[in-house]
């Protein structure tokens, strides 16, 4: 009897551990596919060219301060930044909730949150009815193209972040150089500064982009985007 009784418990015991355990097991759910994103031309889109997404508008504290193309950047002139196109392009900014349009000339990199495609000026949000909301949906048209000298073929990189320390900033260059052999910082003038780390030097967008996969899916960096190497 009391042989049956310990067999009786240990049965027990054991099936209680395996409940616990299969309790405990946590259900692995697939993440969804990223969105598409958009092709990015080598050479400056023609004129008439549209884009559509999301704009943002940016001041202080880099009123005052260089923009990307060195020139000073005023928050009340009609200007503003974008990720690929070339410095000196032109662009009709129409905001898709109120049909208000402004035109703005290229001269600075960004944004660099998000989905977003454009950062205007204090001036040009202003003009359209930005300031407010602080983000719309927009249509971009580019009105005027810079001329691209033959000998400066566009490069692309890769953004793998921005930060406001710099000892992270270097931590995370020495992990992408490590791993996919060239990455810099460049800094975003403001207070404080902003330290953006692009990795690769591609001759396309599309090899841009290829290596932009490869650092989502090996990095688990998300936010990973291509925007085009400046001088």
């Amino acid at each position: 009897m009391r042989r049956l009784t310990r067999i009786l418990l240990c049965a027990a015991l054991t099936l209680a551990i395996f409940g616990a355990a299969c309790g405990n097991r946590k259900t692995r759910v697939a993440a969804p596919p990223p969105a598409p994103r958009a092709r990015i031309p080598a050479t400056p889109p023609p004129v008439g060219s549209i884009e559509r997404g999301v704009s943002s508008w940016y001041g202080k504290p880099y009123d005052g301060r260089p923009a990307a193309d060195g020139e000073i950047y005023d928050m009340e002139q009609l200007v503003a930044a974008h990720r690929t196109l070339p410095f000196q392009t032109m662009v009709r900014v129409r905001n898709l909730a109120n049909d208000k349009t402004i035109d703005v000339r290229i001269i600075d990199r960004g944004p660099f949150v998000g989905n977003r495609i454009i950062d205007l000026s204090h001036a040009a949000a202003r003009a359209i009815d930005l300031i407010g909301p602080g983000v719309a949906n927009v249509e971009l048209t580019i009105i005027s193209a810079p001329a691209i000298p033959a000998a400066a073929p566009a490069l692309f990189a890769v953004q793998v972040g921005v930060f406001r320390d710099r000892a992270n900033a270097d931590r995370m260059q020495q992990q992408m150089t490590t791993a996919y052999g060239a990455a810099k910082l460049v800094v975003r003038q403001g207070d404080p500064p902003l330290w953006r780390v692009l990795v690769g030097r591609e001759p396309s967008p599309d090899a841009a982009e290829a290596l932009s996969r490869r650092i989502r899916q090996e990095q688990n960096i998300s936010a990973a985007f291509v925007v085009r190497l400046d001088p």
